[in-house]
């Protein structure tokens, strides 16, 4: 197997590789070994994930390319990405002896990337970090481009910091584990992908989303690299989102922010699962302010559903208040001067940003729900 990495992201002297395949969790460490200023390593991942082979896949691998390794379990869930949580992990890692030429490791999903390059960013003033994903949604998300993070009381994500990885490894032998709900919810952020920059691949995931989602590992690279192609020519054109290109990756994440938040961000309503119902929402959205055909909401909807996914928050037991659900979009990082910037399209493939939504439309659209 070519230890070539299927991708870079080009960001000049940040650049990193992302490796992709099956079974690279047993050769992360010769991977990553020479990107290492020192051979001890902090591997930061969910206790979830200790009752599973993944760790311990991991740390043989590490083992055998001359690593030492420290483990630091955090617990699972949205809980983590918080204050408390980061102080912990950090606390954890002062008293382990992290030193400034070290690195992290973050094995797991949004959570713990997030967390871990978080701490990364910024205990001893910044560390090296590499980004070892195991759920989809991490895969083809969260594990690129840099941005970490935890959440507030108002928000989620509203403290952070950019902070590259070193290299990001892929393996996608590890979904084979994962629950269906979240492998749909993972899938959900493939779709979108689609819907901002790539109307083939759409096509192309209405064909082969179902074979995806049952196991077909022929499938799962395709559309992994796919979505990470995107991802990362997005990312290397406007890493800091400055151009406002990079806010297309949140193309129905001001909704699913907000319906995140009040459901308590838990197994109530999973990330994709919040994402799904909100790129139907900037959809139905375009298509009132006359930006897009109707005809292209109806094909996404369908899609959703066919392959499980919500589309709405009644399709799992939920309702908000229009005016709670727009007091919580209010807390969105896109606000510009006061004002939302919408993520929306002028159809399949084609997102863009706008501004130009009157809150009336807006309450319209929510009550919905």
């Amino acid at each position: 197997m070519s230890d070539e990495p299927a991708l870079v992201v080009r960001l000049g002297d940040r650049s990193y590789p992302i490796h992709l395949g099956a079974g690279l969790l047993e050769r992360a460490g010769e991977l990553i070994a020479p990107l290492l200023r020192t051979p001890r390593v902090f591997l930061v991942t969910d206790a979830g994930l200790l009752a599973t082979p993944h760790p311990a896949r991991l740390s043989a691998g590490l083992g055998e390319a001359g690593l030492a390794v420290e483990t630091l379990p955090v617990p699972a869930g949205e809980s983590s990405k918080s204050f408390a949580g980061l102080e912990r992990l950090i606390e954890a890692l002062l008293e382990r002896g992290i030193e400034r030429h070290s690195a992290i490791l973050a094995l797991g999903g949004g959570v713990v990337g997030d967390l871990a390059g978080f701490a990364a960013a910024v205990v001893l003033r910044g560390v090296d970090y590499v980004q070892i994903p195991t759920t989809l949604l991490a895969q083809v998300d969260s594990a690129v481009g840099g941005k970490t993070g935890i959440n507030t009381r108002h928000g989620k994500n509203l403290v952070g910091a950019f902070k590259q990885p070193r290299a990001v490894v892929v393996d996608v032998s590890v979904l084979d584990s994962l629950p269906a709900r979240e492998l749909r919810a993972g899938y959900a952020e493939i779709v979108k992908y689609g819907c901002i920059r790539d109307a083939a691949f759409f096509a192309w995931l209405e064909a082969h989303g179902p074979a995806l989602l049952a196991g077909d590992p022929g499938a799962r690279v395709r559309a992994v690299r796919r979505a990470l192609e995107i991802k990362a020519e997005i990312v290397a054109r406007d890493e800091r989102e400055e151009s406002g290109e990079r806010a297309l990756l949140n193309f129905g994440h001001t909704f699913a922010h907000a319906y995140e938040a009040l459901a308590g961000y838990g197994s109530r309503l999973l990330h994709g699962e919040a994402v799904a119902i909100g790129m139907v929402r900037a959809a139905s959205l375009s298509a009132r302010l006359g930006l897009a055909p109707e005809a292209d909401t109806r094909r996404l909807r369908r899609h959703l559903e066919t392959v499980g996914l919500p589309v709405s928050p009644r399709d799992r037991d939920l309702a908000f208040a229009p005016e709670a659900l727009l007091a919580s979009m209010r807390h969105d990082k896109k606000i510009a001067a006061g004002r939302l910037r919408f993520v929306l399209w002028r159809g399949i493939g084609e997102a863009m940003l706008t501004e130009a939504v009157r809150t009336d439309v807006l309450l319209e659209l929510l009550a919905a729900d």
